[in-house]
């Protein structure tokens, strides 16, 4: 390929490491990489990663992601650029914008995306079907290729490019989707689809003050290998109203790839199993030998969550 543009999804101005991990795929199949981004704290940053040219818009009313706007000041560049592919992350943003410019391009679209290939001049794409049970092997013919990967699919590494130009592009026009209202979710907490490793607790916890059991396990964890850890829940004790929606793991809440997943007092039902079961690594905690979830945990320990994780704890401390 010639060149591959990268789509940089932003939280308060810094690119979220969904987006910089499409630079590896970009950096390996196109000679030039080319991104854009919407009101960046620093776009000739994005040189560090491999970006031969930075499109930047910067405006007030693209403050808050709106599909219509994204979805124009994408397209703007794509004319310019010609690219042979265009890279999304597996954000929510991000899997929403790339069905909006396949689209208008009449292209076909893969979203999820975990592995990526070059054959024969076509892009052969490796993804979960059926709720993680099964792999399926996509292949794209049509260019521009239109691909948005699974979050943390690729790996984030730096391959600095001298000279990175950045060009100011022109907001598009006022997009007919409004934000009316913005509600921030609990803060000083990860989230769960940018961590390393997740801590999930389900209906074996029996309350929300259970879940503070997790947090003291994550913040061990998190201060001996420096790594994001996040706390996760299952859809039981959300419903419960022990935790906010935001920590859910699962079908209906968010789908995760953490090189740990632990699983506590989780029973592993099918609609929770769909959102981590491609975890790199799964370690079960339950009491119930018989619980599904130590069929696709790598490691198991059946105890009472209330012995065991103060005791994990504990001797983490000591490290």
């Amino acid at each position: 390929m010639n060149k591959v543009l990268v789509f940089i999804d932003a939280f308060q101005g810094e690119p979220k490491k969904a987006s910089l991990e499409l630079f590896t795929a970009a950096r390996e199949w196109g000679q030039q990489v080319v991104a854009v981004g919407v009101n960046l704290q620093d776009p000739q940053a994005l040189g560090q990663y491999g970006a031969h040219r930075v499109y930047h818009a910067q405006s007030d009313a693209l403050s808050y992601y709106t599909p219509n706007a994204f979805r124009d000041l994408v397209l703007q560049v794509v004319e310019k650029e010609q690219p042979d592919a265009l890279l999304f992350p597996g954000t929510k943003n991000g899997r929403e914008l790339v069905g909006l410019v396949a689209a208008a391009l009449g292209v076909p679209a893969v979203s999820e995306a975990m592995e990526a290939r070059l054959v024969d001049g076509a892009l052969e794409i490796r993804r979960t079907v059926y709720t993680g049970k099964v792999f399926a092997t996509l292949r794209l013919q049509a260019k521009p290729f239109v691909v948005a990967f699974k979050v943390k699919s690729l790996n984030v590494a730096e391959a600095p490019v001298e000279g990175t130009e950045v060009v100011t592009v022109e907001p598009p026009a006022q997009d007919t989707v409004k934000v009316l209202d913005i509600h921030e979710k609990e803060k000083g907490e990860p989230d769960v689809a940018e961590a390393d490793i997740i801590v999930s607790g389900g209906r074996g916890l029996g309350g929300p003050e259970a879940f503070e059991l997790l947090r003291e396990l994550a913040r061990e964890i998190a201060r001996i290998t420096g790594e994001t850890v996040a706390i996760g829940a299952s859809r039981a004790a959300v419903d419960a109203g022990w935790i906010d929606h935001s920590h859910q793991v699962g079908q209906t809440g968010k789908v995760v790839t953490p090189r740990l997943y632990i699983a506590i007092g989780i029973s592993g039902a099918l609609q929770h199993l769909a959102g981590m079961r491609n975890s790199k690594f799964i370690v079960a905690i339950n009491k119930d030998p018989e619980a599904p979830i130590f069929k696709v945990a790598d490691a198991g320990l059946v105890e009472d969550l209330f012995k065991a994780v103060p005791k994990l704890t504990e001797e983490l401390r000591k490290l």
